[in-house]
């Protein structure tokens, strides 16, 4: 009696879930049925929390499952993978289920797993028999969707003309179905249509005219993103970049989960749009939604922070492709290289070591070696560690100008001449063309006192840039205090000024020889010109400046 009193409860309790997921789904088709004839967001929401709640009361209900599945994919809430799951979970609690097989099948037409989903369309027709037109008909468009793909074949075009006719004969069964077919294998017809052509003029770059027909199918059918999705990769073949993102924004305005097309704005809004950062780092935090390469997705948000300037969300972006790839040479260089932005040098340090140990390819990594040497001399003041490092990238890819340009850097504020005289050198005879190598060769060669080859050096750089102020200036240096030539060297300090009127030292330079020629007047007016532009710069001696001037007009 009393293994009866306490049975009781349960049986109640069961009974009363039954029933309230029966009012939850009944529900659910009263809001589902209203989203479709009014497309309101609210309808649909309402919709997807009764089936929600439903599975809750009796999770052995199929049809929760793959119409659940349908309004989340369609709100962007789940992946299309994720969706097929749901509709294989409806098939496998009732197998005869005709319409769980269907929209497995749907699903996978979506997915384009064709082979797939024509075995569920067939399994939905078995166990439809006389009441399969449905799935039918759809089967029918599945394989015209296949054979505009370009993946069908004779039989495929056989099985459209089976499929579709039989499943017409049998839409006697199922009249509110045939309106609803027809009028969406007429605009599937009409989308086959545009497409074949507007791809026709494409390939006879007729590109106004596919652009127009592509417009026309906008509004024409009810496929207008896929024909802005086309009109953005026209404009952007044609170099029209504003349409081509104001069409792929249109797109994600219908659909904000088209990943396809997240990935082309993101790409676009990067490459021609350096400004809009923020734009670009909203695609990519959505296409982080689809859980697909993450890694990657990361690794761009953190150059779209790095370009705000955002240190600490760059390196947070960095580490987080790092935690999917930790071996990716790539996102190690980015990671350090966002470190030293930072100044957090010790672990910009690390990820440089990490970089170059993979070694993905000898001229890459031979650019990360010069970035690692920099931190050693310019940051860690380790002469040595800068040394090795620029010496490693060099024996990688013998051709980097900008490492021997680097390594003689190091050497010259090691103040070791002759190494530094060197590797100027080797920068020159790496490429004779710029004109750096021969201007910093010039300084180290006047250093040790080669005045005739600094000289010859300093004409060389000269003759490849003449509007390099800074060698202006160091030429007239030479013809000044190395050989005594007040009269050339001033020629060469007034063009320094010419080239850059701002620059103090070249002002003092002139105003001293103009002293040497007696140019009193002309020396003056340099030396004043150098104390005015010194009040910016600090760069001079003030007080040095003044006694020459004062010297200037002593009896």
């Amino acid at each position: 009696m009393s293994e009866q009193i306490l049975a009781q409860p349960l049986i109640s309790t069961d009974n009363e879930k039954n029933q309230k997921a029966k009012q939850h789904l009944e529900q659910a088709r009263i809001c589902h049925e209203r989203y479709l004839i009014r497309k309101d967001n609210t309808d649909l929401q309402e919709a997807i929390t009764n089936y929600i709640d439903a599975v809750k009361y009796d999770p052995s209900i199929p049809e929760t499952y793959y119409r659940l599945a349908t309004l989340m994919w369609e709100q962007g809430q789940i992946s299309i993978n994720t969706a097929i799951d749901q509709c294989r979970t409806a098939v496998s609690l009732a197998p005869d289920n005709m319409n769980a097989h269907l929209y497995t099948g749907f699903f996978m037409q979506m997915a384009e797993k064709y082979p797939e989903a024509v075995n569920e369309f067939k399994s939905a027709i078995k166990q439809g028999r006389l009441k399969s037109a449905r799935p039918r008909l759809v089967l029918s468009h599945a394989l015209l969707e296949k054979i505009s793909s370009k993946q069908g074949n004779v039989c495929d075009y056989m099985s459209f003309i089976y499929y579709f006719l039989s499943g017409s004969l049998m839409l006697a069964w199922d009249r509110p179905l045939l309106k609803m077919f027809y009028k969406k294998i007429s605009d599937d017809i009409s989308v086959f249509s545009y497409n074949t052509v507007g791809n026709f003029l494409e390939k006879f770059k007729l590109y106004d005219k596919a652009e127009e027909l592509y417009r026309k199918a906008v509004t024409g059918t009810n496929h207008s993103q896929l024909f802005y999705d086309k009109m953005g990769d026209l404009a952007l073949k044609n170099k029209e970049i504003d349409l081509c993102a104001d069409c792929y924004r249109k797109v994600l305005e219908s659909n904000p989960l088209n990943r396809d097309v997240l990935v082309k704005l993101a790409t676009v809004l990067q490459t021609y749009f350096p400004d809009n950062t923020t734009e670009a780092i909203e695609c990519y935090e959505k296409l982080l939604e689809f859980d697909i390469d993450t890694a990657s997705i990361y690794y761009e948000l953190g150059h779209l922070y790095l370009r705000k300037e955002d240190k600490i969300n760059s390196i947070s972006a960095f580490k987080l492709a790092l935690e999917r790839d930790s071996e990716n040479p790539y996102y190690n260089n980015s990671l350090a290289y966002a470190y030293s932005k930072a100044e957090l040098y010790d672990d910009a340090i690390e990820h440089y070591q990490k970089a170059i140990a993979i070694n993905p390819d000898n001229e890459w990594t031979s650019i990360v070696c010069q970035a690692l040497g920099a931190i050693y001399a310019e940051v860690s003041g380790n002469i040595e560690a800068a040394v090795a490092t620029y010496q490693a990238g060099i024996i990688l890819n013998p051709k980097n100008y900008e490492l021997y340009i680097a390594l003689g850097d190091t050497y010259m504020a090691d103040y070791d001449l002759d190494k530094a005289i060197k590797a100027y050198c080797d920068a020159i005879l790496a490429d004779p063309q710029d004109y750096r190598g021969y201007s910093k060769a010039g300084i180290a060669l006047y250093e040790k006192d080669y005045i005739e080859e600094a000289l010859v050096a300093y004409h060389k750089s000269i003759e490849l840039n003449p509007e390099n102020a800074f060698a202006q200036n160091n030429l007239g240096i030479l013809y000044l205090d190395g050989l005594a030539d007040a009269e050339e060297a001033l020629e060469y300090f007034e063009t320094a000024i010419e080239l850059n009127p701002n620059y103090n030292l070249a002002c003092f330079n002139a105003g001293r020889a103009s002293q040497e020629m007696g140019f009193i007047n002309d020396a003056a007016n340099y030396y004043q010109m150098a104390i005015d532009l010194n009040k910016e710069t600090n760069e001079l001696d003030e007080e040095d400046i003044m006694n020459r001037l004062r010297k200037l007009f002593e009896v």
